[in-house]
C-alpha cells in the first residue's frame, strides 16, 4: 500500500486533475469516495486539487450495495444536489454512481465533468495514472478509438483459451474519447476500449473468469454463457454465483435475459490482476468486459448491468488479427504507438 507522500502516488494525483481533467482555478470539483477507499488515494487527489487552484470537497457515503439506477435509494439528496453543481465530480465509489439518479441529474445540468474512477486503492491509481507516460497513453486510446469506430459494420470476432468463440457485427463508438477531459458529460479512466456490436449480431459462447454483478469477484468455477442474438443461457457457475448472476441478468433487462451491450479491449501495459480492483482488472491487456442488459444509451437502460470478464482474449476484426491472447499484433499503425507505453512500475 502506498503512503500518503509516496511520488508515484502524487505524480498519478497531479497526471487525474491536471494532465486529465485539466482542473482551474476556481473550479469547484467533487470526490466521492466511500469507506472502501483508501484514505492516501482521497489525500492525494485532494490536494492535487488544491494545488491547482480548485475548489475540492469530499462526499463520503456508506458503500453501495449496487451500481447505477439501484443504488438510487441509498444516495443523499444533499450529494445529489451536490453533483449537479460542480465542474469536475471523480467517483472512486466502487459500485459507482454512473447510471443512478445522482449522475443523471449532474448529467442533465450540463457543467460536470463525469470521471468514472472506481478504484478504492492508491497503489491502483498510481499505476492506471503514472505506471506509463500519460500522453503516450492518451495516443494510443485516442488511435484505438478512432480505428475501431472506422471499423464500424465490419464483423469482429473473439475468443479465449477457455472456449470462448464468439462473432458479432461492430457498431459505432457511443461514447468519444478525449485526451483532455474539457467537456462536461461521461469520461473514464485510460486503459481500455469500448466494442460496441450491432446486438442482435452476436452469435456464439463466452466463458467469464470473473464477474461484477452485486460484488466484483474472480469466479471459482468459469460462467458459460450462450447467445445468439439475445443471451439464451448460462452454466458452469459455482453454487453462490448461480442465483446472483441470474438475479443480476433479469434486474438488467426487465425480468428477461436481454443482450450483449458492450465488449471491451484492455491495453494498459502497467496494469495488474488485483482479483479486488475491477476498473483496473479490466485494464489488463487482453482483457474484454462485458456487459450484459439494455443499453444505456437507450430509454429504460442504465449502467447497472453485470460485466463478465474474459482474459487473454484474441481478436479478429474484419478477418485481420489484432490480438492474439492478450498480445497486440497490430494493426501497424496502433503497434508503433503502442510500443512507446513502457511500464515505469507495476
Amino acid at each position: 500500500m502506498l503512503i500518503r507522500n509516496d511520488h508515484r502516488l502524487v505524480q498519478a494525483a497531479n497526471t487525474l486533475v491536471r494532465d486529465h481533467f485539466a482542473v482551474q482555478a476556481g473550479e469547484s470539483v467533487l470526490l466521492t469516495v466511500d469507506p472502501g477507499t483508501d484514505t492516501a488515494l482521497v489525500d492525494a487527489v485532494f490536494a492535487a486539487v488544491a494545488q491547482a487552484g480548485g475548489r475540492p470537497l469530499v462526499g463520503m457515503i456508506p458503500q453501495l450495495p449496487f451500481q447505477g439506477a439501484l443504488a438510487d435509494a441509498y444516495v443523499p439528496d444533499a450529494l445529489v444536489a451536490a453533483a449537479a453543481a460542480t465542474d469536475v465530480w471523480l467517483d472512486f465509489c466502487f459500485p459507482y454512481m454512473a447510471g443512478s439518479r445522482m449522475h443523471d441529474g449532474a448529467m442533465k445540468a450540463g457543467r460536470a465533468r463525469y470521471a468514472l474512477l472506481a478504484t478504492a486503492g492508491a497503489d491502483s491509481l498510481a499505476r492506471l495514472y503514472g505506471g506509463v507516460d500519460f500522453a503516450a497513453l492518451m495516443d494510443f486510446q485516442v488511435a484505438v478509438a478512432e480505428y475501431v469506430d472506422s471499423q464500424a459494420g465490419k464483423e469482429a470476432r473473439f475468443t479465449c483459451p477457455l472456449g470462448t468463440d464468439v462473432t458479432f457485427t461492430l457498431d459505432k463508438v457511443k461514447l468519444k474519447r478525449q485526451r483532455v477531459a474539457t467537456s462536461p458529460g461521461m469520461h473514464t479512466a485510460p486503459g481500455a476500449q469500448s466494442l460496441y456490436p450491432v446486438m442482435d449480431s452476436v452469435r456464439g459462447r463466452i466463458v467469464l473468469q470473473a464477474l461484477f454483478d452485486e460484488i466484483y469477484r474472480p469466479l471459482r468455477r468459469p460462467i458459460t454463457i450462450e447467445v445468439d442474438g439475445r443471451i439464451q443461457g448460462f452454466s458452469g457457475a459455482g453454487a453462490e454465483d448461480q442465483p446472483r448472476f441470474e438475479r443480476a441478468l433479469r434486474r438488467a433487462s426487465n425480468g428477461v435475459y436481454g443482450y450483449f451491450i458492450h465488449f471491451t479491449l484492455g491495453f494498459h501495459p502497467a496494469t495488474r490482476m488485483t482479483g479486488r480492483h475491477f476498473i483496473e482488472d479490466i485494464r489488463v491487456p487482453g482483457t474484454n468486459a462485458i456487459g450484459m442488459g439494455l443499453p444505456w444509451w437507450e430509454a429504460g437502460g442504465g449502467e447497472n448491468h453485470p460485466d463478465g470478464v474474459v482474459f487473454d482474449q484474441s481478436l479478429w476484426i474484419d478477418g485481420e488479427l489484432i490480438v492474439d491472447q492478450g498480445r497486440l499484433v497490430g494493426p501497424t499503425e496502433l503497434l508503433g504507438l503502442y510500443e512507446t507505453l513502457t511500464p515505469r512500475f507495476y
